[in-house]
Parts: structure tokens; sequence; C-alpha cells
């Protein structure tokens, strides 16, 4: 009997299948220290105690991108080891911080499947929990992936596609218990401007760019646990190249929004998300972001800030699809997400 793991094919998934993925992972503070040195990560509530204090919490919280890869990395073996492409995101949710010490498990639902006209492959829909070791949920989100089939001949199964929703609703984004920006300092953060500053429709061009690295991608989907085949066997592509994992794009693009958005300090939603076109190592991602909304929460002083982040990979900024309504070459990231603003 094989021991080893071949990972999912398309027909192996049923509307359902609750997948418990392995290895609970212990998060710390070397995880922000090898997150910083991989992104240019710089916003004050994950870089300072001191400063998170002033802000009604116990203490800096890790970076909510180290948790978002850490649950999705354990979900990798059970979902996406034989995937084509990771399509798109929903519904996703911070619900609560995460700190140095946590231990973070995942479990996933399978809530649809689609064959795909050619048979090959096909589309897998999950809705992914994350928790901590006092089984308080801290996020929630649903992706869609393309995986290959490993049996051509395999019946294809019912297609059933979700209802998703297109965006987080304001009213239940979870904010910290005790946040509060009454007291914030604008200095310290890096720049002066609230959440009143921000229209809806103004979009920011945040200038800097970053060249992928291939071993510094490497590294972090290591860090990340994601065993992705594409990611790291030059064989497991027609072209002989690793796919840079969708999520350090993410994660770099985020950095790089610090300017022009420094204020945009956590991240509570996840409204939609797709990696338009492959990124590899040699390109320079760089990002502009749109204004889509705005909301008051509850909290003192805190208001929700909906953002569209773009990252690409050359051209003018504030370009996103051609006339044939598709996206750019040159798009390789466009996410739809909520962020908490001083105002």
């Amino acid at each position: 009997m094989a021991k080893t793991n071949t990972g999912r094919f398309f027909e192996d998934y049923s509307v359902g299948d609750v997948l418990t993925h392995a290895v609970p992972r212990t998060v710390g503070a070397g995880e922000r220290a090898l997150y910083h040195a991989l992104y240019p990560a710089r916003h004050a509530l994950y870089s300072s105690d001191t400063f998170a204090q002033a802000c009604g919490l116990a203490a800096s919280p890790l970076d909510d991108m180290i948790a978002f890869h850490t649950v999705f990395g354990k979900t990798v073996p059970d979902v996406s080891l034989n995937a084509v492409a990771n399509l798109g995101y929903a519904e996703g949710r911070w619900l609560k911080p995460v700190w140095p010490g946590d231990t973070l498990t995942s479990q996933s639902e399978v809530i649809g499947v689609k064959q795909n006209s050619n048979g090959k492959s096909g589309v897998v829909y999950v809705r992914t929990t994350g928790r901590n070791q006092r089984d308080e949920a801290v996020l929630e989100y649903v992706r869609w992936v393309m995986v290959r089939k490993g049996d051509l001949d395999a019946l294809t199964p019912e297609t059933v596609v979700p209802d998703l929703n297109k965006v987080v609703p304001a009213g239940t984004l979870a904010v910290p218990d005790g946040l509060t920006f009454e007291n914030y300092n604008f200095d310290l953060a890096g720049e002066p401007h609230r959440w009143g500053d921000y229209a809806v429709g103004e979009q920011i061009d945040h200038v800097d760019g970053v060249t992928i690295e291939e071993a510094e991608h490497m590294m972090a989907t290591r860090l990340w646990q994601n065993t992705a085949k594409v990611h790291f066997d030059t064989s497991a592509r027609p072209d002989g190249t690793r796919l840079i994992y969708g999520g350090h794009v993410i994660s770099m693009a985020r950095a790089l929004s610090f300017n022009g958005l420094a204020n945009a300090q956590m991240v509570v939603g996840l409204n939609a998300g797709a990696h338009a076109n492959p990124c590899l190592a040699g390109d320079t991602v760089r990002a502009w972001s749109e204004v889509l909304d705005k909301a008051e929460t509850s909290a003192p002083g805190v208001g929700a800030i909906r953002l569209r982040l773009v990252a690409t990979k050359g051209g003018a900024p504030f370009q996103l699809r051609g006339e044939d309504g598709k996206y750019l070459p040159e798009v390789l990231l466009d996410l739809d997400y909520w962020a908490l603003m001083p105002m």
C-alpha cells in the first residue's frame, strides 16, 4: 500500500466533504521578523507594541497576512497540490487577532464543484476556517481552485456553484476588542491622512516597486508550508518556470501600499480577489489602489475603508482591463478588501 500523498484530483472532491488539514502551527516573533524581511511591511500597528497599546490592544498582533498565509498553507496538500491555478477569493473575514504564541489549525468544507468543458480539469470551491488553540475562529474565507483530473474517464460530478456575496457587509466586519484610534499618533504611523481624507473613486499610485527574487519567493512559500508543486518544481509547468505563489504577490502589494495608505492599519475583510496573470521571478511588482467604499464602525475613532489593490508588472497605473474586458497582461493581482483606519 502506497504511503506517500499524491494529492487529490478533481474527481476526488464531493460537495459536503470536510477536510481537516494536517500540522498545527505555532507562530511567533520569528514569523514577524521573516515577514518583515521578505516584504517592505511597515504598518505601525504590526511593528510596535507601544503603538498597538496606545490603540487599545495588549500588544502588537502578527500581521494579518501572516495569519492568512499560515491558514492557507495548511490547505494546500488537500486542496491545491494538483492545482493548475488558484482562481479567486470571497467572503473573507479576519475574526480575531493572531498573537505571538498562538497555534493555528485549518479546516475546509467543499461547497462547490464544476468540471471544465475540456474534461481534463475542474473548479473546486472550499470554505476554509482557521482556528487558534482555544478553538476560536480567527479567519474564514472562500476560495476556488482549478484542479487537474487524475482519471480523465471519471464520471462528471453534478455541477454545484455556490452563491457568494460580492462584498462582505461592513456591519459584519470584526473589529478587535478594545481597539480605539482616539489617541492615534499620525507622526509615528508615517502619514497624516485620515479616513475622512479619502474619497470614494480616488486612486493612489503607490510609486515604489520590488523585483521578485526566486530564492525569496521559495523561502516565503516554505515559511507558510505551501507545498504546491508549481512553486518549486520546474517540471510541473510546461514552460519550465516556477510560478510565484499568489500570496507572495498579495503581501508584496499590501506592503507597497503603505506609501499612500500607511493608516489603513488592519485588514479585516476580503471581498474578492483574482490572480489575473502569472508572476515569475524577475518581474518587478508595483501597486496602485482605488477607494471603493467607506463605512463607520462602532469602535472609537475607527472607520472601515474598502480598497481595490492592483499589483502589476509594468504599464501605467490605473489601467486594469482592455477593450475586450479581460485583464491586461501586465496585471498580476486584483484584490478587493476592507481595512480599518483612524477617522
